[in-house]
């Protein structure tokens, strides 16, 4: 399995081991740091909203227009936000970081 690095809400990093196949959400919420994910990964809303370090940025697909719209309903948008639902996890991801969004 591969390693992927959560940063929570109060600044501390978490070394997850990532399940290849799986969103990145999921990975997060069975390891039970707090995102509500309140879909279930469905792209229907944006509580799984995420901050991808910039330096993974071109290694992921580009946002959907989907993910697009649910990210403007988000809070505290930036260049770097991501739905992590909707991140694949595969072993060329291996060690990508991700902060979790302020909720709502």
């Amino acid at each position: 399995m591969a390693k992927l690095f959560v940063t929570d809400r109060d600044d501390v990093q978490h070394e997850l081991e990532g399940e290849v196949g799986w969103s990145v959400m999921e990975i997060i919420r069975e390891n039970n740091l707090p995102i509500e994910a309140a879909c279930g990964g469905c792209c229907a809303c944006a509580t799984c909203h995420v901050y991808v370090d910039p330096k993974w940025l071109a290694k992921l697909p580009a946002p959907d227009d989907d993910e697009n719209m649910m990210l403007d309903e988000a809070f505290e948008v930036q260049d770097n936000s991501r739905l992590s639902c909707q991140i694949k996890y595969s072993a060329e991801l291996d060690g990508l970081e991700v902060k979790l969004a302020p909720e709502f």
